[in-house]
């Protein structure tokens, strides 16, 4: 009975958690190319050509994101405004019980680490946004519940659903998708040794498991090439890795460092997790070593992997926690924080609804450029989404795969004024210039006769070339 009441309440700690973390919710400019793509995909079919830039209009875009955002413009006409938060609380709350359910036993081992540990969810999970990832984390869990599955059951065929998986993956998220063989292809791997060495072990699987491992695997990567884009979108995730522009330029691409302070936050998780791991009893096995460098690789390579780090070693941190008993204030102490919890969004939610639902460009910028009826227009690239949302033809939003092949580099080097800014300012003939005060472009505007500032507002600059 007792622990029945411990289940309850944990379910309604992790249901107030994600009720809060709908706080840090933000909307970023690559939501409005979504929500943009969305309604056109739902009006008039799949998109497999750009139809929102004036540069690269009707030149190939692999919209490997398609069926995200089909989804998010559905919940949009029938939610409102609130389809925003009703999509991120439904993905973070189904992933974390989805990452509890699967792993219960372990889960009630120790209430206290298992409180701290989904409260480090929301702190590691610094992008809570309607975007496709959100769903990836989901497609993640599962993903690492199955091929556990496998390797510690002889008898189960859960793992059969992988390539299902695969498929709805490479539909929703398909920049991703190729994560589900590369995680079934590790778990073959270390399923292959028998050894101890100190405190690492490794223990054989059988010939069945093995068997099943080989035939999921090849089933998934062809189950990656089940979508509008086929065989593309196996080779897509790769050629993106390979591409330094994107990986320089981009925030959510960059590497994790030490000269950022926001990053010490996934140094913590890595320091905590090292710390259970070395102070454990237990042996360490391969396969939870070996996943926890693949999580610390793909962490430090980008920050948008940190929080698969948080996902894949929630199956693995509480194979080395040591049951403790559970005393008289924890279901208690649990409650009472969950009421805070969902009391402290509550007092707040009308002015997080309003302040959420902001975008870069207000209204009136939005009429002044359209009344400017630019034809060929230069834009930041973190403007673009509103401007797509807007339909006002952009010169680069945040399609960065799309604009890599044609114009990216130039953008940049308009923007921050490189040596050769003038020709390629010269070359694309702009007849009405987006930019931001902050960046060296608005100097160089601001002292040439040719161009005539025709609107301002704080950070933001519209210049009009001079006929």
């Amino acid at each position: 009975m007792k622990k029945n009441k411990l289940l309850l309440v944990i379910v309604l700690f992790i249901i107030s958690l994600s009720i809060f973390s709908l706080s840090f919710f933000r909307i970023d400019s690559d939501y409005l190319w979504h929500i943009k793509a969305g309604e056109y995909m739902f009006n008039n079919g799949i998109l497999r050509k750009d139809v929102f830039s004036w540069i690269v209009q009707g030149k190939y875009w692999m919209s490997h994101e398609w069926l995200f955002e089909i989804i998010i413009f559905s919940l949009k006409k029938l939610f409102g405004i609130y389809h925003l938060f009703i999509y991120c609380f439904v993905c973070i709350s189904s992933l974390l019980l989805i990452l509890f359910f699967t792993n219960k036993e372990n889960y009630m081992k120790d209430i206290l680490f298992t409180i701290i540990w989904l409260v480090l969810s929301i702190i590691m999970c610094v992008n809570i946004q309607a975007r496709p990832h959100m769903i990836s984390y989901i497609l993640l869990a599962l993903t690492i519940y199955l091929l556990f599955d496998n390797y510690n059951n002889k008898n189960s065929k859960k793992i059969y659903f992988l390539p299902l998986i695969s498929i709805i993956w490479s539909n929703v998220h398909g920049g991703s998708s190729n994560l589900v063989y590369l995680l079934g292809i590790v778990f073959l791997v270390c399923g292959l040794f028998e050894f101890k060495y100190k405190k690492i072990e490794s223990n054989k699987i059988s010939k069945e498991q093995i068997k099943r491992y080989l035939l999921v695997i090849v089933l998934c990567m062809i189950g990656v090439c089940i979508n509008i884009h086929g065989f593309k979108m196996f080779i897509y995730p790769y050629s993106n890795m390979l591409d330094s522009t994107m990986l320089t330029n981009i925030s959510e691409w960059r590497a994790t460092s030490l000269n950022e302070l926001s990053h010490y936050m996934y140094f913590g998780l890595v320091l905590i997790i090292v710390i259970v791991l070395l102070t454990s009893k237990n042996k360490i096995t391969l396969i939870d070593f070996i996943l926890f460098g693949f999580c610390v690789f793909l962490g430090l390579k980008s920050i948008r992997f940190w929080f698969y780090t948080y996902i894949i070693m929630s199956y693995v941190v509480f194979n080395y926690i040591e049951k403790t008993d559970i005393d008289k204030y924890t279901i208690p102490g649990i409650s009472i924080i969950s009421i805070i919890l969902i009391g402290m969004f509550i007092s707040r939610s009308n002015s997080i609804i309003t302040d959420k639902y902001s975008f870069i460009l207000n209204s009136t910028d939005i009429n002044i450029i359209k009344e400017s009826n630019p034809k060929r227009l230069l834009n930041m690239y973190d403007y673009g989404g509103d401007l797509v949302y807007n339909d006002i033809l952009v010169f680069i939003d945040g399609r960065a795969d799309l604009y890599t092949k044609y114009n990216y580099k130039d953008y940049l080097n308009i923007v921050n004024l490189s040596s050769n800014s003038k020709s390629l300012i010269d070359k694309y003939n702009f007849d009405y210039l987006l930019i931001d005060r902050k960046y060296p472009i608005s100097t160089y505007l601001n002292d040439n006769d040719d161009y005539e500032l025709i609107y301002s507002r704080k950070n933001i600059l519209l210049y009009k070339k001079r006929t």
